[in-house]
């Protein structure tokens, strides 16, 4: 989309919906590390994301990239506790016997939505659901707008450096 500024110059606007999803929420969940206003859970090392999992997330800051990718379905559409927990839900394998789909912890993605609306990214809304707020919203299409830039910028370098190919 294009927005024209004070000076009637044109400049690209980006929204969620424009970028890549996953480097959208690489970015997020970096911006929310580097905040500082989002505290991890104290057992950060031990939790399990789904009772599916076996072992718990190798990545350090898979809090925050979780909160980034919750943020971002938020922006999509509404969505409660129960909803993201069969969203971030699994397939759960029980060794000789069929395998059935669990729903995800609960606790996680509860404390990862209450970080983001202490942040001031999200609010309640009727019925228990919660919403991006007007900031957060706000916020997320700035870092939209970076990483189109970044992305338009990468495209443009690759395009006046190609790489050379070895002749046989």
């Amino acid at each position: 989309r294009r927005v024209h500024g004070k000076n009637r110059s044109t400049k690209m606007f980006y929204s969620v919906k424009d970028v890549d999803q996953h480097a959208f929420v690489k970015a997020l969940a970096l911006f929310l590390k580097k905040s500082g206003k989002m505290t991890q859970p104290k057992n950060v090392d031990i939790l399990k994301l789904t009772p599916g999992n076996e072992l718990n997330p190798m990545d350090p800051d898979w809090f925050y990239i979780r909160t980034a990718s919750i943020m971002r379905h938020l922006y999509m559409r509404r969505a409660g506790l129960t909803g993201f927990k069969k969203i971030y839900g699994r397939k759960r394998r029980n060794g000789s016997a069929p395998a059935h789909f669990v729903r995800a912890n609960g606790t996680v993605l509860r404390r990862s939505l209450q970080e983001a609306q202490k942040m001031g990214f999200v609010e309640k809304a009727t019925q228990g659901r919660r919403v991006l707020s007007k900031g957060g919203r706000q916020c997320m299409d700035r870092i939209a707008s970076q990483v189109a830039a970044a992305a338009t910028r990468h495209r443009h370098d690759a395009m006046a450096h190609p790489v050379p190919v070895a002749a046989e």
